[in-house]
């Protein structure tokens, strides 16, 4: 069903087209020369009207659908001013056209000059930008600077004119000053708004003034030839004022169809602030010029010409002044890219540049790996030294017009226009990564640096700048998530946003599985228990391993979920084995703790919950921690694991070996089991260095009195080679892969009748 907006927005450009076609035949129609002047006058006055109407009542719909109570505010006063028109074309048509009656200044002139306050005060209306006090002060004095420029046009064309005409009345002198007059405050007021890019300062302003503009010109000829000639209906004036009148009309009917579709405000280009108070000055010495001309070379031609030649050099040292202030503040001073303010200012630019076939853009995100660890380790110094290196890299790179700028700390920007395709910004990226990898000299240091790059190419999804770089970034974190030093490309499956949703509506609705690793005691082969591992059985991508979803998890907090999940599923499954696997009731179960889940202050409470639950014994549960993650637990964290091990509950430590401060972190947590890391135990069959390590790994969880797991055993040379260190316990290929809760309950039926249960 059709509303009624869009009725009335149908109508409104039907009649806006139609003042159109109105407009366009009466131009043929002039510019053909056909009809005497009496027709001519006729046909003319006959146009204002209708259009007049026509912006009229579109100026009142605008005040009905504006936005905010400032621009309601102001096109009140618009909607006031086209009245002011409506009224004068209607009585200028009688006046003119029916009764041949016109004195000078009519009863349509009066009207006309009303125009001018009404206007006047919606301009100034027009929502601008904050600014400060000094901001404030320089507007106003580039607006007096416009101002006295035009006043002293308007006095040469017009208002010295007026003083020295003999014969005229004091009506006539008094409205013919004050319509220049009022020009000039139309002038001001447009020169206000231009100055300060006003945010209301979209399409429909920039055709007000437009409008605007072409009424002065028309007004200031129509003033003069009053005096001297009278003014005729259906001459080039009234192509101005017409012309105006159909500004007036799409100003208007876009602020109509802008309030209805909620459009961001256009924004205005920093060139016309620049430049419009010296366009202005330009224009004034322009007149001067001629006045000395006329006047003769001397007493004035030379003054004239050196205080616009030393005005020149004023205005160009300003100029100089300016731009050298621009590159400071859009600068790194460090690196010399850019900074953060031209990289917004930049994507921006992006933003608005229409999508074209064939011509890409992209937008690249640069973070420097491991920076932190330089600056620590060598000093700030050595960290500038870095920076620099690395923007030496990017400029080596990119072309000339692409954008290369530091974001903050070590992190930067990348800005790609006018691609070829959409795979040139992955080629850039990776000579990027190449480029970044070269060493940077400091003193007598090399220091060795890598970077990880998010790509976001722009395409009919994602056209705005800013949020290229949220792509960009989420990419790059990606790239660090796969091991840093590469790069990745945006793609939505990426968005952290939509994969912690996806993430959490699959645990919610039991996509995730457990499946189970045995441990064996190494002497004998017996399962001594089962380690818990988290699947996701994805809809669409299959069975995904932990690597593809946990480093999300953790970073968006639905491991902790996730966490519960696989606790409460895993004791679940055990205690189901004990019905159907004699012996199973004495395996013990290994689930692992992530950080997060560990720093969760109701953390005891959930463990004893879920136990409570499912039924599992907690003297048979052991929870593993990361030792690489947990490097120094505070006494909140340590707490919990106290308690938790006062349940009766094992703590292991996973992954042991690749953290730091090891030593300290066995002292001060509540540990139970020690598991060696993969690492330690690839190439002890037939390395003696390598074996001497773990042996030494080994003997060091002895010396604590824990139990030893050794992890990622895949041989029997090594698994007998553990066995002859002293390690007890073994985890890997070589004795089982893991297995669904089915093939895991089989493998222990299996195992129990050839080794026996024990306990």
């Amino acid at each position: 069903m059709t509303s009624r907006r869009d009725l009335g927005d149908r109508v409104a450009g039907g009649a806006v087209a139609a003042g159109g076609a109105l407009l366009a035949a009466y131009l043929i129609w002039y510019v053909g020369g056909w009809g005497g002047e009496t027709l001519r006058a006729y046909v003319t006055d006959g146009i204002y009207p209708p259009l007049a109407l026509l912006f009229t009542v579109l100026a009142v719909r605008a005040v009905r659908t504006g936005a905010d109570a400032r621009t309601r505010a102001a096109w009140s006063f618009i909607a006031l001013a086209f009245a002011c028109q409506l009224v004068a074309h209607t009585s200028w048509f009688v006046e003119d056209a029916i009764l041949h009656s016109t004195t000078y200044p009519s009863f349509a002139d009066y009207w006309f000059l009303a125009f001018v306050p009404f206007m006047f005060v919606a301009l100034l209306l027009l929502a601008g930008v904050r600014r400060t006090r000094r901001d404030k002060i320089k507007l106003a004095l580039d607006a007096l600077i416009v101002g006295a420029s035009t006043f002293m046009v308007l006095w040469y064309l017009v208002l010295g004119p007026i003083l020295v005409t003999d014969g005229a009345g004091l009506s006539e002198i008094v409205y013919s000053a004050a319509l220049p007059v009022g020009d000039l405050l139309l002038v001001l007021a447009l020169a206000t708004v231009l100055l300060r890019r006003a945010t209301a300062a979209g399409t429909p302003v920039r055709l007000l003034a437009a409008g605007v503009v072409t009424y002065v010109i028309a007004d200031v000829y129509y003033g003069y030839i009053q005096l001297h000639e009278g003014f005729v209906g259906g001459t080039w004036p009234d192509l101005f004022w017409l012309l105006g009148c159909y500004l007036f009309t799409l100003a208007a009917y876009r602020q109509c169809r802008r309030a209805g579709d909620g459009d961001a405000a256009a924004r205005h280009r920093r060139a016309v602030s620049t430049w419009l108070p010296y366009g202005a000055i330009a224009l004034a010495y322009g007149l001067l010029g001629t006045l000395a001309r006329e006047q003769g070379m001397y007493p004035f031609g030379g003054m004239i010409i050196g205080a616009v030649l030393l005005t020149g050099l004023v205005v160009a040292r300003q100029m100089y002044a300016l731009r050298e202030n621009r590159d400071l503040a859009v600068t790194d001073p460090l690196t010399g890219l850019a900074n953060r303010t031209l990289v917004g200012e930049r994507l921006i630019q992006l933003s608005a540049q229409p999508l074209r076939a064939g011509r890409h853009a992209a937008v690249l995100i640069v973070d420097l790996d491991h920076f932190k660890r330089v600056n620590d380790t060598y000093g700030h110094d050595a960290g500038d030294a870095v920076l620099s290196g690395a923007a030496a890299a990017l400029r080596s790179v990119i072309r000339a017009g692409d954008t290369a700028g530091r974001l903050g700390g070590d992190e930067f920007a990348v800005i790609l226009q006018n691609l070829p395709d959409a795979d040139t910004a992955a080629r850039i990226a990776e000579r990027l990564v190449e480029a970044l990898r070269t060493p940077v000299i400091f003193g007598d240091r090399l220091l060795a640096v890598e970077a990880s790059i998010g790509v976001a190419v722009r395409d009919e999804r994602t056209v705005d700048g800013e949020e290229l770089m949220r792509h960009a970034d989420t990419a790059m974190y990606s790239a660090k998530r796969a091991g840093r030093g590469r790069y990745a490309v945006y793609q939505p499956e990426l968005d952290s946003r939509a994969r912690d949703a996806e993430l959490r509506h699959a645990i919610d609705n039991g996509e995730l599985v457990v499946f189970f690793q045995p441990a064996v005691e190494l002497g004998g082969g017996r399962i001594e228990a089962v380690e818990a591992l988290v699947r996701w059985n994805h809809p669409e991508r299959g069975l995904l391993m932990p690597g593809d979803f946990i480093a999300l998890a953790e970073e968006t907090g639905a491991v902790v979920p996730l966490g519960e999940r696989v606790l409460r599923d895993a004791c679940r499954e055990v205690v189901r084995w004990q019905s159907t696997v004699p012996g199973s009731e004495h395996v013990r179960l290994s689930v692992n703790l992530s950080p997060n889940q560990v720093l969760q202050p109701e953390l005891v409470d959930t463990v004893s919950n879920i136990l409570d639950e499912t039924g599992f014994p907690a003297h048979r549960l052991i929870l593993e921690l990361t030792e690489g993650v947990m490097l120094e637990p505070d006494a909140a964290v340590v707490a919990r694991l106290e308690k938790l091990r006062a349940m009766g509950i094992s703590i292991a430590v996973d992954d042991f070996g690749t953290g730091y401060s090891a030593l300290t972190y066995l002292r001060r947590l509540p540990v139970d089991i020690l598991k060696i890391d993969r690492s330690f135990v690839t190439g002890i069959a037939d390395d003696p260095e390598a074996r001497t390590v773990a042996e030494a790994v080994v003997r060091l969880g002895m010396a604590f009195r824990m139990n030893v797991v050794a992890e990622g055993i895949e041989t029997a040379d090594q698994a007998r080679g553990l066995a002859a260190m002293g390690c007890g316990f073994g985890q890997g290929f070589h004795f089982y892969r893991p297995m669904d809760g089915e093939a895991a309950a089989e493998a222990l039926r299996t195992a129990y009748d050839f080794y026996g249960t024990g306990d």
